[in-house]
């Protein structure tokens, strides 16, 4: 049964695009114009003609077809560099001006999700939408108290929309992964799998509302980037209620100019967001299109960025922010040999792959862009380059990395528009590099410490117990079948003398680590000013270290 319903949406999908006049944009595709004027004879075309741009067209069928081909359509606006004009300003009209729903059925999800009704909450409440995208729609109102606030609303029934176009979606990769030569180092399941998971968690604006809470901490004070508060008692999984915000909205440069902002400052601190929030939070909003951002421009040459929509949000696992980050830092000193040892090392390239090879291939590809402004560099054809490489070297797509390249794409799209003068590598390389110290240095290694120090320490009675544990087992029969008895006493004294080395090393580190976490909590003290106790930890850590040598 399942299937079928994929059939009919299937149907149904070609339908609109039938509908909208869409067909044509398949036979002007190279591989069909042989057989283009097949098409024309289709009786459908005899009497068929169509009076909007072809932009609006593709526009109004993305709408017709649901939030998964919206979100597509707000993805492709960012970049304007990738699609024809007339096409990328239609398609901006879907970040936030999709055709509402009834403001009655909005008072009702409302009622339902408070438990009371909007005239017990709300002094005042707008029938007519503020925005309305694919997944909600935002209602200005103001509280009892006086303050202006903005009310998000779940669209009803969008469960079962996305649940069928995931489920197609599953189907189309279901294929792919069976038939597609590519699908192995393309993995569409897995990606279509991250995705699911992407968008049902969109659905729910309690975790949206406590993603806000989370990155408006993550940027308390800050002069680059302002949050909205959250009403956590008017907050419930399908309506949320926030703080009420002005500013220009991104897309809108005309305003930003003749509100006399520092477009170069204004683009240069997007950059500084989005690998602060990578790098130094591991919690990046992943929705920046357009109609989620605005500007404070009450100081020109110091504009604020506001954030809304926070439906969407990303993060890396320990290891990957760590190759990703060593990717960046060796990216911006060219060291492209490096670039491609990690590549190997994280896994993300078969481990035959020869280093040499991959290294020339990275280096054709990349140091073409760089020195130059955005205006200057097509990242159509930069794109097109780096998909050939990682086809040529069987580059797998990492689907947890998804969501950053989406982000990457927009926020270069946004520093394209605002100043195509920007140099991206050479705003970002400062920070990777401070990142980079920070992460190596000693301070990394003091953060370690204090980290680790307590599990050690949590560890450190069990430790002769497992090494007992290990000669124990070393004694066993099934052992002396594979070595003689000497060699086997040999190595259970070994053992015993690896268990009181490890004992000393364990002493040595404690004190050790015991005498740095003292002087990391004297500030300004000096090595001369050290307590005599931090003097004591280090000297005897260091005789305790040497005798352990000399046992060897």
């Amino acid at each position: 049964m399942r299937r079928v319903h994929q059939l009919i949406r299937l149907a149904k999908i070609n339908i609109v695009f039938l509908r909208h006049g869409l067909d044509e944009y398949i036979f002007a595709l190279h591989i069909f114009r042989p057989i283009s004027f097949l098409y024309r004879l289709l009786p459908w075309n005899w009497f068929r003609r169509h009076t909007e741009p072809r932009a609006v067209r593709l526009r109004k069928a993305l709408e017709d077809l649901g939030p998964i081909f919206i979100k597509l359509g707000q993805m492709l606006s960012t970049r304007k560099d990738l699609l024809p004009e007339d096409l990328a300003v239609e398609l901006a009209k879907l970040q936030d001006n999709v055709p509402p729903f009834p403001n009655d059925e909005a008072r009702r999800i409302i009622e339902k999700g408070l438990g009371k009704s909007v005239h017990e909450v709300f002094a005042s409440f707008s029938a007519e939408p503020l925005a309305s995208a694919s997944i909600a729609q935002v209602h200005a109102a103001e509280l009892k108290d006086g303050r202006q606030v903005v009310v998000k609303v779940v669209r009803p029934g969008i469960e079962k929309i996305i649940e069928r176009d995931v489920g197609l979606m599953y189907v189309i990769a279901g294929l792919a992964n069976r038939y597609w030569p590519e699908a192995r180092r393309l993995r569409p399941l897995e990606i279509v799998a991250e995705y699911e998971k992407t968008i049902f968690d969109e659905l729910d604006l309690m975790r949206e509302a406590a993603n806000a809470s989370q990155l408006k901490r993550n940027f308390e004070d800050s002069p680059l980037l302002y949050i909205p508060g959250i009403e956590w008692d008017l907050t419930s999984e399908r309506v949320m209620v926030m703080e009420r915000i002005s500013g220009i909205p991104i897309g809108n440069t005309e305003a930003l100019r003749r509100a006399g902002v520092n477009m170069q400052v204004l683009a240069e601190n997007g950059v500084e967001i989005f690998f602060t929030q990578i790098f130094r939070d591991n919690f990046f909003h992943a929705d920046m299109h357009p109609g989620n951002i605005f500007v404070n421009a009450s100081d020109p040459e110091h504009p604020q960025y506001i954030a809304v929509d926070f439906g969407i949000i990303g993060s890396l696992t320990p290891e990957d922010q760590r190759y990703l980050a060593e990717n960046f830092y060796a990216f911006f000193r060219r060291d492209y040999r490096r670039v491609a040892e990690l590549h190997v090392e994280s896994g993300w390239v078969p481990p035959t792959t020869r280093v040499n090879d991959f290294e020339s291939a990275i280096r054709t590809v990349c140091e073409p862009i760089f020195e130059r402004p955005l205006k200057e560099i097509s990242f159509g054809h930069f794109l097109l380059r780096l998909f050939q490489t990682a086809r040529r070297f069987n580059m797998e797509v990492q689907p947890q990395l998804v969501l950053l390249q989406k982000t990457l794409l927009n926020i270069e799209g946004l520093g394209r528009q605002l100043y195509p003068e920007l140099d991206l590598w050479k705003t970002a390389k400062p920070f990777i590099e401070n990142w980079m110290h920070e992460q190596i240095g000693v301070k990394a290694l003091v953060r370690g410490m204090k980290t680790h120090f307590p599990k050690l320490l949590e560890k450190a009675p069990e430790t002769p117990l497992l090494l007992a544990d290990v000669i124990g087992k070393a004694s066993r029969e099934q052992l002396r079948i594979n070595y003689r008895a000497e060699q086997l006493d040999r190595l259970e004294n070994t053992l015993r003398e690896g268990q009181r080395r490890n004992g000393l090393w364990i002493i040595a580190s404690a004190l050790f680590v015991g005498g740095v976490l003292l002087i990391d909590h004297a500030p300004g003290r000096g090595w001369l000013g050290l307590p005599w106790v931090s003097w004591s930890c280090l000297a005897l850590s260091a005789a305790v270290f040497w005798h352990s040598l000399r046992r060897r």
